[in-house]
């Protein structure tokens, strides 16, 4: 019989700017031996314009991009046996979005508060990320636990990126939790 957790899984490590979505990615990709999917790289040329301008983005302006992470996530799970994805996921209908195109995609939801989020995102000085946006993130997000929606794990994005890989790879895995 083989280990659940030796089998490739897919993931999207999901929450609001600045709670280390991209550092706890990098870090579960390298664990699992998966490819990592950077969420901001596939935003437009104009969203990510829109986003410097201090401008929120809205549902249409999502739909390509999840869109476009949807059909990465299904063709890695294809390629790979799966991917990690960094993601903000602010909703509902865009986790299920990604849902649709990986089944079984599981979800790490990085816990952060608005005046910890506002102080790392105000510290990225590269990011094309205004600060002035993540009051609007905290507006969208609709928490996963709320809905108690499945495949959610939760953890606090104040614990090291070590505490929070180790939390992930050893959470129990469902079968559900398996992406074909």
């Amino acid at each position: 019989m083989t280990d659940s957790r030796s089998r490739h899984r897919s993931f999207v490590v999901m929450g609001v700017a600045g709670c280390g979505k991209s550092s706890l990615g990098a870090a579960l990709a390298a664990a699992l031996a998966l490819p990592l999917v950077e969420g901001d790289d596939h935003h437009s040329a104009e969203s990510r314009a829109k986003m410097s301008r201090g401008i929120a983005l809205d549902d249409a302006d999502r739909a390509g991009w999840l869109d476009r992470l949807g059909a990465e996530l299904a063709r890695h799970a294809a390629q790979d046996g799966g991917a990690v994805l960094s993601c903000s996921a602010l909703k509902r209908a865009y986790r299920d979005r990604l849902r649709a195109a990986c089944p079984g995609l599981r979800f790490v939801f990085l816990d952060l508060d608005r005046d910890e989020a506002l102080r790392r995102v105000a510290s990225r000085a590269s990011h094309f990320f205004s600060s002035s946006l993540v009051d609007s993130q905290f507006a969208t997000l609709e928490r996963p636990e709320a809905a108690a929606e499945p495949d959610v794990l939760t953890l606090p994005a104040t614990l090291p990126i070590e505490a929070l890989c180790a939390a992930v790879v050893t959470a129990p895995v469902s079968v559900a939790g398996v992406c074909r």
